[in-house]
């Protein structure tokens, strides 16, 4: 398990110690959404370390996936803030918010499966890629620097995965674990503060589970940035992530160490129900 140390800060939010003397990468404060009658999230806070790998779990249902379109803007909050590297993201698309330095992948995953990948890869650089439409028509010089500077840095990127000699293959063709890999090197091709990663051991086996948690680990350590996860692998999350908040019915009902949530009352009571007495 990790054992990093969550320290208090002055918001009333627990993070990792090596990060509690710089601002938090994400506040969420008092988010909520309705959807006609029904409140999906409610009153949900939380902060992210800069270098920090969160878990957030629930049971089905719970809203976790949810709260990964409220960062990301795929849904407009009812009420609340959203605050990215300390600047609020009202009002804010999609992209806007990958622009300020939140990238995700999805549960079903969402690859362009005819196009090779390398140029998936490249689909993820293009906020970094410079030349006019006039000189991607002409093919004008510059368009050819740029060309090439994310031919090298898609390389560079599947290399940290291993996945270099599989740069021409179409992105459908490869197997699912692969695909998997290849969407958060897409997302990481955005140049992310904070990755958010929806489920991303879902269809794996153990050993592709187990090269997952390496994974996320090098990407923190390597990239220096926050790592926030769905998952319902409760191994790969009590052995990866460094704090875990536990949402139940919209509202987060616990946030610490692996340690402390697999021992919170709450927490075994929204899993498993409450005993009943007598």
């Amino acid at each position: 398990m990790a054992n990093q140390k969550l320290v208090q800060i002055p918001s009333d939010s627990l993070l990792p110690e090596r990060d509690a003397d710089k601002l938090p990468i994400l506040r969420a404060l008092h988010l909520g959404i309705d959807f006609g009658g029904l409140t999906a999230v409610d009153d949900f806070n939380i902060s992210v370390g800069r270098t920090e790998i969160c878990g957030l779990i629930g049971p089905n249902g719970a809203g976790k996936t949810t709260v990964f379109n409220l960062l990301t803007k795929v849904y407009q909050p009812t009420r609340g803030t959203i605050l990215i590297d300390s600047i609020d993201t009202h009002g804010m698309n999609t992209v806007q918010a990958n622009q300020l330095g939140i990238a995700r992948t999805f549960q079903n995953i969402r690859l362009f499966n005819n196009l090779s990948v390398e140029d998936n890869i490249k689909i993820g650089l293009h906020n970094q890629m410079h030349y006019s439409m006039l000189g991607g028509i002409l093919r004008l010089p510059n368009y050819w620097i740029e060309e090439n500077a994310a031919h090298k840095k898609a390389l560079e990127l599947l290399d940290i995965f291993g996945m270099a000699d599989l740069a021409d293959a179409k992105a459908g063709s490869l197997p699912y674990g692969a695909q998997r890999r290849l969407e958060i090197v897409r997302a990481l091709a955005t140049n992310p503060k904070l990755l958010l990663l929806d489920e991303p051991a879902a269809g794996m086996n153990p050993a592709e589970t187990a090269e997952l948690m390496e994974n996320i680990r090098g990407i923190r350590d390597r990239f220096q940035i926050a790592i926030m996860l769905i998952e319902h692998d409760m191994s790969l999350v009590m052995n990866v992530c460094e704090a875990i908040a536990v949402l139940n019915y919209g509202k987060i009902i616990a946030k610490g160490t692996p340690q402390e949530i697999q021992s919170n009352p709450q927490v075994i009571e929204a899993y498993l129900g409450k005993k009943k007495e007598g």
